[in-house]
């Protein structure tokens, strides 16, 4: 990869990191304005760790529960390919190198964690409990680090949130209510 290429890769990840910030300051509207303006550049056959990045933020920064999960799948199929191992990937899609393949690895607890949450919203628990066990399942990718603690903490969360409401029972029929 030469120089520029290089340099204009990090552009992009700059560029997403300053939609995340104002995403974080509350600034919903312009994070998901700049966040689609990137996305349209860099398209569905962009670098695949920019993709799964922005699609990831971009579901937060969504306000409709569909459409976060939208957004949030759309960074799951993004980091398949880089994750697995090279000449693995879907054919003509280029994937991040090595470092890449690392850090989608890492990003697979919380990528599941954040379908599971949201399927959560959509009340669909038995979906939210699938993608909250793959993310449990992913975290031996997660260092013992401030990330990989605050990701295993958050999935511990939302299994104790699960665990309590078992989702909605059956309603009796008119007639069979007291």
């Amino acid at each position: 990869m030469t120089e520029q290429q290089e340099a204009s890769e990090d552009a992009v990840m700059t560029r997403i990191g300053q939609a995340v910030i104002l995403l974080h300051a509350g600034d919903r509207e312009e994070a998901r304005n700049r966040l689609g303006e990137i996305w349209s550049e860099i398209g569905e056959d962009g670098d695949s760790l920019h993709r799964c990045t922005l699609a990831h933020y971009m579901a937060d920064a969504q306000d409709d529960p569909a459409e976060e999960l939208a957004w949030d799948l759309r960074a799951l199929t993004a980091a398949a390919p880089a994750a697995s191992a090279p000449g693995e990937g879907i054919p003509g899609v280029r994937t991040a190198g090595r470092a890449g393949q690392r850090a989608m690895r890492v990003f697979y607890p919380s990528l599941h964690l954040s379908l599971a949450a949201d399927y959560v919203k959509l009340r669909r628990p038995e979906a939210a409990r699938v993608h909250l066990a793959r993310a449990r399942a992913a975290t031996g990718a997660l260092s013992d680090d401030g990330y990989g603690n605050g990701v295993r903490a958050a999935i511990a969360r939302l299994e104790r949130s699960l665990a309590a409401d078992p989702g909605e029972r059956p309603r009796p029929f008119p007639e069979q209510s007291p």
